[in-house]
This record gives structure tokens, C-alpha cells and sequence, in this order.
């Protein structure tokens, strides 16, 4: 063999040695390379604090139970990582979609997917669909309520910047406008008190809060959605080089039938609420 030959059969075997070892360094699994996640080799994701049924259960994630904390450890599962390798951090609603650095890999607390969102982090394929809903208690005058006509001239309010606000605004437009508040606990107190007479939750969420945290508490109806509903979405840092690999595990999880399995048991109720029109 020739030095020339011997040069770059030399060169060719240094390409594929550094070639194997990138293929091997992309672990876990084929989906993403362990290093773009916060912590290599495992995966940080984060949830409110609390964090509430039906997306968590008794506000443990680690468990998997609740629709969130099964579809992360579905996630977590797709992208290759075992149970034990999943750590979960805590952050506010407001600091999840600010721009900046993360201290999660991808972050799950009922975040609609929104342009103006996409501005500051990035998103992954959407892991549900829903519709936003009106609630209220017996007495209230939103309880005889059966469409948005009914309902215009009530004082509705919702946790502010969130699409349960623009839903009012947009599909109801309350002649005394939306009511703001800074947590869905504030507007739930607020119904309670009087202060207002509905408040707009996303479907999941109102059949536990009428079921569970309000006394007499019931719900009016669905608003009316046009074309997509409110699709959710895991919330990643902005061009994050593990959005990509989020994405493909999501749409793996949507075309198996697991998102709608995990759906099917924890969100089963919500095929019950009339839409409002």
C-alpha cells in the first residue's frame, strides 16, 4: 500500500471512529443526544407548584399519576430515559414561558401554544386538545345560564394571561369586561365570595373544581371554539436543540394511541359539558 493510501485509509478509519462515537454519545435511545438536556443522562422536567388533579395527582408527579405526569414519564419513556433518570423541579406559570434560561428540560402545566409564546420558548407538538369552560355555583346568577347571551351581561373572570382570559374576551366579550385574576385559586375564592359571578377554567379543570374544591359548584357549558381547540404543549428554553427530538417523541405518542389512552383515564369526564352558544 502505497503512503498516500496509507494516508487516508488512516483518515477514513479516524471519520468512522469519531462517527461511532457520536452515535453512541446520542443516548438515550435514538431520539436526542443526552447531551442537550440539563443534566446529562437524565431528564429534568418541571410542573407547578402545586400542582393539581387531574393533571397531577395529590401534587406528586413523581408517581405518574394524573394526565401530566403520565404523559412525561410517557415522554421520558419514548425519548429513551428509565423513571429513576427523570428529576422534577417546580416553577411558576409565569416563569416557565419568560425568555431566558431553564433550569427543566421541558416543562408541563397546561401551556396553550401560542405565537406570542413562541416569541420567548419554544413548544412541542401539542399533547392535547380542549375547549375553555364556564363555571359558577348554585345562586349565582350565571347558574340559570344556557347561552353566551346569558352570560354577557355577568361579571366572568379567569387567571390573567392565560387563554381561559382571552377566551372570555373573545367568545363571550362580558359588557363589564373580563375579570382579572393572578391564580385560578383567586378566582375560585372570588366565586366563592360573590365578587364575580362565573369564572373560565380549561375542561379538565372544571370538573374537578366543581366537583371537588366548590360547594354547589357547576358547570355552565363549553365555549364555543372555532376550528382547533386550546392544544397544549411542553414549553422547552428558546431554540433549545432538544425540541426537535420532544416533538418526535410527542407525535410517536399521539400515532401509538397513548396520549388518547392516558387521556381516556384521567380526563374521561369531559365529554360531558354542553356547548354554549
Amino acid at each position: 500500500m502505497s503512503r498516500l493510501s496509507r494516508t487516508l485509509a488512516a483518515a477514513a478509519a479516524a471519520t468512522l471512529a469519531l462517527t461511532l462515537a457520536a452515535c453512541a454519545a446520542a443516548t438515550p435511545g435514538d431520539e436526542g443526544d443526552a447531551s442537550d438536556t440539563v443534566t446529562p443522562g437524565k431528564l429534568t422536567i418541571a410542573t407547578g407548584e402545586p400542582a393539581y388533579y387531574p393533571w397531577v395527582l395529590d401534587d406528586a408527579p413523581e408517581s405518574g399519576e394524573g394526565f401530566e405526569a403520565a404523559i412525561a414519564y410517557a415522554v421520558a419513556e419514548e425519548l429513551g430515559f428509565a423513571k429513576e433518570d427523570v428529576v422534577w423541579v417546580r416553577t411558576t406559570f409565569e416563569q416557565a414561558i419568560a425568555p431566558g434560561p431553564k433550569n427543566f428540560d421541558f416543562n408541563l402545566q397546561q401551556f396553550s401554544i401560542t405565537e406570542e409564546r413562541k416569541q420567548a420558548v419554544d413548544f412541542s407538538s401539542p399533547y392535547y386538545e380542549t375547549t375553555q369552560t364556564v363555571i359558577t355555583i348554585e345562586g349565582s346568577p350565571a347558574a340559570s345560564a344556557r347561552s353566551l347571551a346569558d352570560l354577557k351581561e355577568l361579571l366572568i373572570g379567569a387567571q390573567t394571561g392565560t387563554s381561559s382570559f382571552a377566551a372570555i374576551e373573545s367568545a363571550i366579550a362580558p359588557t363589564q369586561g373580563a375579570q382579572a385574576f393572578n391564580t385560578n385559586d383567586d378566582a375560585k375564592l372570588a366565586l366563592q365570595n360573590g365578587l364575580v359571578d362565573a369564572i373560565v377554567v380549561d375542561l379538565p379543570t372544571a370538573f374537578y373544581i366543581t366537583g371537588v374544591e366548590l360547594d354547589g359548584g357547576l358547570i355552565v357549558g363549553q365555549l364555543p371554539v372555532e376550528g382547533a381547540g386550546d392544544q397544549f404543549g411542553l414549553v422547552l428554553e428558546k431554540d433549545n436543540p432538544y425540541t426537535a427530538a420532544v416533538s418526535a417523541a410527542v407525535d410517536a405518542l399521539r400515532a401509538n394511541g397513548t396520549l388518547a389512552a392516558i387521556a381516556a383515564t384521567w380526563l374521561a369526564e369531559a365529554a360531558d359539558a354542553p356547548v354554549l352558544q
